[in-house]
């Protein structure tokens, strides 16, 4: 990979073992990942600085991550949205409110993961797995 850049990841997660894992494969994959622990403790990156994707929860205290994503449209609307999720019924809900957004289900292998933000942002790489 040698695009400067890297794509940029902000991922909400308030489980702490699991953003841990999460954000480890992710920049073992290559991407470069910012990891916090509550939808409230990412608006003030999603201002500050531009991401590619927010991967987020749906599930969290304080601040879901469908209104996260909600907020994430009107301050920063070109970044993707991912949801991931164990419960069903709150993935229905996700696919209604944020039509746009990828929603993966727990439990996931972390290869999943990155193949689906693979597919999101180098369809070629993601092709020829």
């Amino acid at each position: 990979m040698n695009d400067p850049s890297p794509i940029r990841i902000l991922l909400a997660e308030d489980e702490e073992a699991m953003r841990t894992y999460l954000a480890r494969a992710l920049e073992n994959a290559g991407y470069a990942v910012v990891a916090v622990g509550r939808g409230t403790e990412a608006v003030p990156h999603l201002e500050a600085e531009h991401f590619d994707l927010l991967l987020s929860d749906i599930v969290m205290p304080e601040m879901d991550g469908i209104e996260l994503a909600q907020k994430c449209n009107e301050v920063s609307p070109l970044t993707k949205v991912m949801f991931i999720t164990g419960f069903a019924a709150v993935s229905l809900k996700a696919s209604r409110e944020q039509p746009r957004a990828k929603v993966l289900s727990k439990p996931f292998h972390l290869k999943d993961l990155v193949m689906e933000v693979d597919r999101m942002f180098r369809p070629e790489v993601a092709a020829s797995v």
